[in-house]
């Protein structure tokens, strides 16, 4: 006969498989629609991937096998001989009228075609591999969300940033990126990533990444690695999924992921500008000459462009543009070689279409003023007048944004908008 103690032992022992039972229940209710969204949002391989990664790259230029490679078991890559054709089948059933990210593989094949003339071999090892692949266009996405443009949208944000930057998309979705709806139009807010080029990371990071879209969904990735000169891959991709998926949208603002945005001040702009056709607008530079000293992050070689100036352009750091140019500026960099500077390639598209960018003095993307250690670059009434201000840390983003947005008071307002 059981004793008082051992009824007592036994009844604690169900209780504990009972309570075990429901945490593993949950734990399972709750990590499998992340499983299934995560697989949703990815590519599917394309047929025969994990053997094209080991066929790529035989015999290329030493260094370049991992320039454009976003990782071994992933990479879906095209086995065509280094000839550097791009993906006419993509782009012809973009123009069609697909509604769907419809490159699932990659040609990442080296042109050697000029590896044997003077001018190439005197180069740079970046910009070797640049020119090697720059004929590799259009890459598979990893993270899409293509029903970011559905209904009608007045603004879409739109940020470049990458793997190991959370904490900054973090402070931007709580201060000027939040979704919200200002006056009955809606803004939305993407951000725009490749995949990051150090393993350690690429290991860590992309499960991070993975887990951040499933809460926010709001993140762009593409199977290209994060790199400077691949940064003009990540405007040429933007550009081609806007055109696929944002047929109701009015109006872009595209910038970096450490910038001070007022888009209080971007409404009252594009209120007043609501009549002008080709809109673009943003910290212009005409006139200005590419860069010759190579230790200049922007350095160029005469090689790779041998004009005296580049056309007008806007630094990348923030700028806005009308929705029917932005789907413009998509087929105008079709038409053009991809440039290793992507807010120079930018205007390099714009001339094309002839269409001249508008200089604002409310865009910053160089600091308020040249003189960095300036007490008016922490003077909150200049932000108050600005549109976009380059470059703030978190801590310094999230600082400003309070102060411009409490009960400031300035003594005039900066008369520039």
């Amino acid at each position: 006969m059981m004793t008082s103690r051992d009824k007592w032992r036994v009844y604690k022992r169900v209780c504990v498989v009972f309570f075990l039972a429901a945490v593993t229940l949950t734990v399972v209710q709750r990590g499998a629609p992340f499983q299934i969204e995560r697989q949703g949002r990815m590519e599917a391989p394309s047929e025969g991937g994990e053997n094209r990664a080991q066929q790529q790259n035989t015999g290329l230029y030493p260094g370049t096998n991992t320039f454009w490679k976003a990782s071994k078991g992933k990479q879906a890559e095209s086995t065509a001989t280094a000839t550097g054709t791009t993906e006419e089948s993509s782009i012809t059933q973009e123009r069609a009228g697909s509604r769907t990210w419809d490159v699932s593989s990659a040609n990442c094949s080296a042109n050697l075609n000029f590896t044997n003339q003077d001018w190439f071999r005197g180069l740079e090892e970046n910009f070797k591999q640049f020119l090697l692949y720059r004929h590799c266009r259009f890459f598979p996405m990893l993270i899409n969300h293509p029903e970011k443009c559905s209904g009608e949208t007045y603004l879409l944000m739109v940020i470049k940033s990458i793997a190991t930057q959370h904490d900054r998309r973090e402070v931007i979705r709580k201060t000027w990126g939040k979704e919200q709806v200002v006056d009955g139009k809606k803004v939305k807010t993407v951000f725009l990533l490749g995949t990051p080029s150090n393993e350690a990371e690429k290991a860590n990071h992309q499960k991070l990444l993975e887990y951040e879209d499933y809460i926010y969904r709001d993140i762009l990735q593409w199977d290209f690695q994060d790199s400077f000169f691949n940064l003009t891959l990540k405007e040429t991709h933007f550009l081609k999924w806007f055109s696929t998926y944002c047929a109701d949208v009015r109006y872009v603002f595209k910038g970096d992921d450490d910038v001070f945005v007022s888009v209080e001040n971007i409404f009252e702009y594009l209120e007043a500008s609501a009549q002008v056709k080709n809109l673009f607008v943003g910290d212009v530079l005409f006139k200005a000459k590419p860069i010759r000293r190579k230790e200049n992050k922007y350095y160029i070689p005469q090689a790779l462009y041998n004009k005296t100036h580049y056309p007008p352009y806007a630094g990348g750091g923030g700028f806005l543009m009308d929705a029917p140019l932005a789907r413009r500026l998509y087929w105008a960099s079709d038409s053009l070689e991809l440039y290793p500077i992507d807010d120079v390639f930018l205007g390099m598209c714009l001339e094309v279409l002839q269409v001249t960018p508008i200089k604002h003095n409310a865009f910053k993307t160089f600091g308020l003023v040249k003189n960095k250690d300036s007490k008016l670059n922490q003077e909150p009434c200049f932000f108050k007048s600005m549109i976009v201000v380059h470059k703030l840390l978190p801590s310094e983003l999230i600082h400003m944004w309070n102060l411009v947005n409490s009960n400031l008071i300035c003594s005039q307002k900066v008369e520039i908008l």
